[in-house]
This record gives structure tokens, sequence and C-alpha cells, in this order.
């Protein structure tokens, strides 16, 4: 499970679904009647977009699974065998976020102890949480987000009822979102027997994840720091699209999300970025080339195709709507609409919603491009260094 050189490791990302104050909004997706292009020499299970003007995919694309979406309408773009069921390492931790995140305030203070970290994987990417010492929950979901840190994922698991518990919760979250690809095993996305996810799965998490202020100021977060022994220490995001570290050059309008290394998963990635107006949503699932940053390279030119791929085209899919009820401190309670993707599955894509709510009269309305808006201005710490790891990233 090491990770070296030039294989990314973890990053950020993660969420749930409405945000307090955010009244019921309803966001139409794609129109019905899409039409299928795949590019000369392109592989098999690959669609996109088909309109005049709009540009051929990238070349040099290896991933076994990959998806490129519009964060704001839903409409898939283009799609490699969207519903393959791959190893997801540490991107499941954006349905960690979405289940768990909404529970705990982010001041509220755990004191660790042996039981919170008994069973982390061998090899596992660590923040270094210390049994004895105490942390903020705020602390605890920046190791998670900028450091992928099993170590947080285990203390918060303790804290929201024990692993198993947590792992059959996260898989009711996925079930509720629509998210038929995904078997959870271990939480924290560590290689386990039978644990998979999707790139469809994992960009309907992201999706549903960024419409909380909270998961896009956390995986929105370059650089932080942490307690450690004698005082803090700087963190880096492991998402090099992100951070701009290691050889890769920060994307241009990176909101984050996360990314992730297993040995059995190999590199994985959901990154999302946002220009003039748009948000576009892009999940790579373990490339093949062996490049140095390689995911980090197929992701951005995916991005890059997405912004230019607008206009009249006409989506291949849609992400699944869903519903939400927000009440306050108590856990989203999603309710999954009809489920549409590119793959056909049930016919052809129907109009779809992603409705966000939260409880209360008198509230004002807005719709998840006002809370997109907001991401350009999440103040980003200063500061900090990656130390090597091993395992789920």
């Amino acid at each position: 499970m090491a990770c070296d050189a030039h294989v990314p490791k973890k990053a950020a990302a993660l969420a749930l679904l409405a945000a307090a104050g955010v009244a019921l909004t309803c966001i139409p997706a794609a129109a019905k009647g899409p039409t299928y292009r795949q590019p000369a020499g392109a592989a098999t299970g690959v669609r996109a977009v088909s309109a005049p003007g709009t540009p051929q995919l990238p070349g040099g694309l290896s991933a076994l699974s990959w998806m490129v979406a519009d964060a704001e309408t839903g409409a898939v773009l283009a799609a490699k065998d969207p519903h393959r069921k791959l190893a997801p390492a540490s991107t499941l931790k954006t349905l960690f976020a979405v289940t768990v995140l909404p529970k705990f305030r982010s001041g509220a203070v755990r004191r660790v102890s042996s039981a919170d970290l008994a069973g982390v994987g061998a090899g596992s990417s660590v923040v270094g949480v210390q049994q004895g010492r105490s942390y903020t929950v705020a602390d605890l979901w920046r190791g998670v987000f900028l450091r992928s840190g099993n170590d947080a994922v285990h203390v918060l698991a303790a804290m929201n009822g024990g692993w198993q518990a947590t792992a059959h919760e996260m898989q009711q979250t996925a079930r509720k979102l629509g998210a038929h690809d995904t078997t959870v095993k271990s939480p924290d996305g560590y290689d386990t027997p039978g644990q998979v996810s999707s790139a469809y799965d994992l960009t309907v998490f992201a999706r549903a994840g960024l419409a909380n202020d909270d998961f896009a100021r956390y995986c929105g977060t370059a650089r932080a720091t942490f307690p450690g022994t004698g005082g803090t220490v700087p963190i880096e995001n492991t998402n090099r699209l992100l951070s701009g570290s290691h050889g890769v050059t920060r994307y241009p309008g990176i909101i984050g999300v996360k990314n992730g290394y297993t040995s059995k998963a190999g590199n994985t990635l959901i990154a999302a970025a946002r220009r003039n107006g748009r948000t576009v949503l892009v999940t790579v699932l373990n490339p093949q080339s062996q490049v140095a940053n390689g995911v980090y390279k197929e992701a951005g030119s995916l991005l890059d195709w997405g912004f230019r791929a607008e206009g009249g085209a006409h989506p291949v899919g849609t992400l699944h709507a869903v519903r939400a009820a927000y009440d306050g401190p108590a856990p989203l309670r999603p309710v999954a609409a009809q489920v549409t993707g590119p793959e056909g599955r049930g016919g052809s894509p129907a109009p779809a919603a992603l409705v966000l709510g939260a409880g209360g009269a008198g509230l004002a309305s807005f719709g998840l491009s006002a809370l997109l808006a907001r991401w350009r201005r999440v103040p980003v710490p200063g500061g900090g260094r990656r130390r090597r790891g091993e395992g789920t990233g």
C-alpha cells in the first residue's frame, strides 16, 4: 500500500447536503433527449455531449473510469464506464463526511482514548492524532480533509457510535442518495474486501457535500495547522491540484474535493473548479499510464474540457436528484428521487432537481450557485508542508 514519489496521496473533500439558513430551493437538471458521441479512437464505454462546436475529449486518458459533470445542473457531460465498481481509496471519505459532518459542532472537544484509535490500518495515512490529547472537531476534520488522516476518521467514527455503526450509516446514506454502486466496509476508504464505489457515486457524494459551507471550507483549504507535540504543526492538503505542490500547478479556479491512493485502488481523485459562473466536477479512478502525477494531469485535462463544453451541448445523463431536510444538529435525511445516468439505467435521463433544505419559516431562498460563488471567498490559511505516508490517501 505504499505511496511513492509519483503516486499522489490523500486530499480533502467530503460532505453533506444542506446548510443551515438555506430555504428550500429547486435546481433543474438536464433536459431529456441526450445524444451520444464516441470520439474516434476512444475507449469502449466513453460517452460525451454532442453539439456543434463541442471540443473533442482530451487524449491520453488512461483511467479505468471517469466522469465530468456540471455541479449546478447535475448534467453529466462525459463519462467512461461511470458505474464500474472499483476500490475508492480515500475518496470514500466524501461519503463519511456527508454522513457525519452535520452531527457535531466544530468547537466540540474530544479527548482521544486508545479505543478511539484501535484498528487504524497498517500503512494508513495519518495526521498525528495522539492518545490522551484533546482535539476540537474542527481539528479532526482538518486532519481528514487535508491529511486524509485515518486516525482522525477513527476518532470521529467513535464519536458517531463506532466503526461498524458508521459504516452501516454511510451505506444507508449512499442508498438514500441513490448511489447504488457503493458498498461500505471501512469508513476511511482503507482497502477492505468487498468495498467498492464508482465514478458516478463519488461525483454524487461530492456534489452533495459541496452544498455545505463547512465542507466547502475544509476541502478548499490548502494549508493549515494541527495540534502537535510542543505546539501546532503545519499541514498541507494532499490534493496537488489545490495545493500546487510536487510538480503540479494549482488548477485555476480549483475549489478542492478529495484524492486518494491505495495499492488496490491506485490513484483516485474527485476535483471541482469554478470559472465564469460555472462549476465543473471531475472524478478519475485508477489511471493506468504510470505517468508521474497522472491522476492530476488527467483530471486537469477533463476540467479544461468541461469548461469548454458548454452552450447547447446535450448531456449524456444526470446526477441523481436528491432532497434533504436539515434539522440543525441532527443528521440530514436525504431522499433519493429517480435515478438516471450516462449508462442509461432506467432509460433516457429524466429531468431532476437538487433540493437544498433547512428548517424554519421566513428564510431567504437562494440556489446552489450562491453557495458556489462563496467558495471563491473562503480564506486559505498559509504555511505548511507535507510528510510522506503510506496506505489510503
